[in-house]
């Protein structure tokens, strides 16, 4: 329920980002270049119009990424943090140019850790479960619960790394009993 309520929330939120959007200006090809050059020189109010103007194509960049494994609103946030670096960082050349590309190289670095993260994920849940099975085999074969050093020698793995997940799969069963309360 409580996972429920947050997706809703952060759908509102995302809605509510894209109805404020509609009500700022995007910025002209002559506004961009005016701009840039008053940018360049530390002019913040300029920087700021920069970004307010270009939040729309941001966002529509964002938008060609949903779907995949990062939320909708992280996406957005991350290609608006690129927006911001790229006009703090501009200096010359095609400002779109360097935008798009800041923005997809973002996106697609935040899609890729979202990837990694997954796949960890999967891999250490992996290694709970054949730990949880090698000690089941193990206590019915000694009459008793394994100690780390057995279950270690069995699944060819030092020590430490049974430690770890171990503490994975309690850290997990506090997670959950936490939620439940």
């Amino acid at each position: 329920m409580k996972y429920q309520e947050e997706t809703i929330e952060k759908e509102d939120f995302y809605q509510m980002y894209l109805d404020d959007l509609s009500e700022i200006s995007q910025c002209t090809a002559a506004e961009r270049e005016l701009l840039l050059a008053r940018a360049v020189k530390g002019d913040g109010g300029a920087k700021k119009r920069l970004v307010e103007g270009h939040l729309k194509a941001v966002c529509n960049m964002a938008a060609e990424y949903a779907g995949g494994p990062v939320p909708a609103g992280d996406l957005l946030q991350e290609a608006n943090m690129a927006l911001v670096l790229a006009v703090e960082e501009y200096k010359d050349g095609d400002f779109l140019e360097n935008l798009e590309t800041a923005v997809k190289k973002a996106l697609e670095e935040i899609i890729e850790d979202q990837r990694q993260a997954l796949k960890t994920g999967e891999e250490v849940a992996a290694r709970v479960n054949v730990l949880q099975e090698v000690s089941k085999i193990l206590a019915k074969e000694l009459g008793r619960e394994a100690t780390v050093e057995e279950l270690a020698e069995k699944m060819k793995m030092s020590e430490e790394e049974i430690r770890e997940i171990m503490k994975i799969t309690l850290d997990a069963i506090s997670a959950v009993s936490g939620e439940l309360e």
